[in-house]
């Protein structure tokens, strides 16, 4: 099964309107199966949301977290259970924190790396230099609040650098301040179980690249006797409408070559050469980004 995950949340805890009972309350609304809290700074709000769960037993499951919230940009980590401290961060040498947190089995990733910083928002724009990206697991390519020129080059970022053999996941998220609709947004896909342990999942799927970024439908890619083949998956994403499968374009993305198909078509593995790597995107009546509707797990061939 797909899970929908929504993966950068704040509470009253640090700087958002909303409390920890209204968050996990927002969430489960929406249908939504599993969210992080990513709370600035601090990790206050972990053991009250378990406490909700288990006293409420609504249908949503939690994935610790943080956002390391620094003048030099904002990292964001999944599954941390203990707060690492970050004082001594280091503008030119971010991997030392990044591997702090790993250490405590932290999935660690750059939040909106192109957000506006200053004058406008001071330190929300990544400015440090990661120089061993091997340190690093994932990229936000999608912070929904931000307009599409910060998203695009947020994704232009993450695709040069997959393209180039990094092995980043792509995640997005609402960055919720308040009790913004999700309706219309992008939210993380992966695969699990029905009663699976989500943060679990959330590892494998971060390590093996195997995220979906989408807005309803799904694009699965499967290959078979050198050719790649296409299905979408609807999922009950709120506010998306399904469309005609004539209605859907797909792009192929290696290092050399981008090739536009439909997904009825069958591609021809050989078609890229001697590329190993493709990013398989799915749009809705055209191919410019705001008719992006999935980007998909990671071809390697």
């Amino acid at each position: 099964m797909y899970k929908r995950l929504e993966l950068h949340n704040h509470t009253n805890e640090s700087d958002a309107s909303c409390t920890c009972r209204e968050l996990t309350e927002f969430m489960a609304a929406d249908q939504v199966d599993a969210f992080a809290l990513t709370d600035h700074n601090t990790i206050s709000g972990h053991k009250k949301i378990q406490a909700i769960l288990e006293e409420s037993c609504l249908p949503v499951s939690f994935i610790p977290g943080m956002e390391y919230t620094t003048y030099y940009g904002h990292i964001l980590c999944l599954n941390l259970r203990e707060y690492v401290p970050w004082e001594n961060i280091n503008k030119h040498k971010p991997e030392l924190l990044f591997q702090a947190a790993r250490a405590k089995g932290a999935l660690v990733g750059i939040a909106h790396p192109f957000s506006f910083g200053w004058p406008f928002a001071q330190g929300c724009q990544f400015v440090m230099h990661v120089t061993d990206y091997s340190c690093c697991d994932f990229i936000e390519i999608f912070n929904n609040p931000e307009p599409l020129s910060v998203n695009e080059k947020a994704l232009s970022l993450w695709e040069s650098l997959v393209l180039s053999g990094e092995k980043l996941s792509a995640t997005c998220g609402m960055d919720l301040h308040d009790n913004n609709p999700f309706a219309g947004h992008y939210a993380t896909y992966i695969q699990g179980e029905e009663a699976g342990d989500v943060c679990r999942e959330l590892t494998d799927a971060i390590h093996t690249q195997k995220t979906w970024v989408c807005k309803g439908p799904l694009l699965e890619t499967h290959i078979e006797d050198g050719m790649i083949s296409f299905s979408i998956y609807q999922t009950r994403k709120s506010g998306y409408l399904p469309a005609r499968p004539d209605e859907y374009s797909i792009t192929l993305k290696s290092g050399s070559a981008t090739l536009t198909c439909r997904p009825d078509d069958r591609i021809l593995v050989t078609e890229f050469e001697k590329d190993a790597i493709i990013i398989p995107k799915l749009y809705k009546k055209g191919t410019v980004l705001k008719n992006l509707m999935c980007v998909s797990p990671v071809i390697h061939l």
